[in-house]
């Protein structure tokens, strides 16, 4: 006989945070049909094109990852007055 949710959920915490993590997103996967997931697939390389289009134009500035993370810490130094 097959477990219920309510059976398998106290095992599945248990489970480690990435393994959690893979599980739900299996499951998530597993709620969305063929056309649906084709049509989001298909939505996301437009958006990635389109992103891609901005940098190549140079609409859109680009940061490496460095210099990112120091400029979002100094704002946040900013913002708690230090």
């Amino acid at each position: 006989m097959a477990s219920s949710a309510d059976d398998l959920l106290p095992d599945a915490l248990q489970l480690p945070p990435e393994e959690r993590a893979r599980l739900a997103h299996k499951l998530l996967l597993s709620l969305e049909d063929g056309d649906a997931r084709a049509d989001a697939d298909a939505e996301w390389a437009a958006e990635l094109g389109r992103r891609a289009q901005e940098v190549v134009s140079g609409k859109v500035k680009t940061y490496d990852a460095r210099q990112a993370i120091e400029e979002v810490r100094a704002q946040l130094r900013v913002r708690r007055g230090g």
